[in-house]
């Protein structure tokens, strides 16, 4: 990343549009991508369903939202074995009308919800699944937040 994104909280990258009489072009300049070494997408069919939490001690992620809408929910974790059940997460609702990039630095978990059915996220990481295949921590969907409040 840039210098002027800190590796070690979360950062809501922003861009911006452009449009004349060709279109519309949806840009987000200030996203490095010197770092990623992979991208996926992940898409909910319904807004019901809940991905939550997967954490990462070594690995960076950045969401972009590329259909509908997401709640991104993130919490540093304090204890890998044991978290506190009083972590309070950081929402964000990424909206695939404005561009923008969440960067999710590594010591973090995640969890995320679809607002709108067949949503969609970009997902980049910067480690590759080797690299990434020992640093998966799960907890419980329940465990920091009710999603059913959203």
């Amino acid at each position: 990343m840039t210098d002027s994104f800190s590796l070690n909280t979360p950062q809501l990258i922003t861009g911006d549009t452009y449009t004349d009489e060709r279109g519309t072009l949806a840009f987000v300049n200030a996203f490095d991508m010197d770092e990623v070494q992979r991208m996926y997408t992940i898409t909910h069919p319904h807004t019901h369903i809940v991905r939550a939490w997967q954490g990462h001690k070594k690995e960076t992620k950045y969401f972009k939202c590329t259909r509908g809408r997401f709640l991104v929910a993130l919490v540093c974790i304090d204890d890998w074995e044991s978290p506190s059940p009083s972590l309070i997460p950081q929402t964000f609702v990424l909206d695939a009308t404005k561009p923008q990039v969440l960067q999710i630095p590594k010591g973090y978990a995640n969890g995320f919800k679809a607002l709108d059915a067949d949503a969609e996220l970009l997902v980049f990481s910067d480690k590759t699944m080797a690299a990434a295949k020992d640093d998966q921590f799960r907890f419980s969907s329940d465990f920091w937040m009710d999603w059913s409040l959203y």
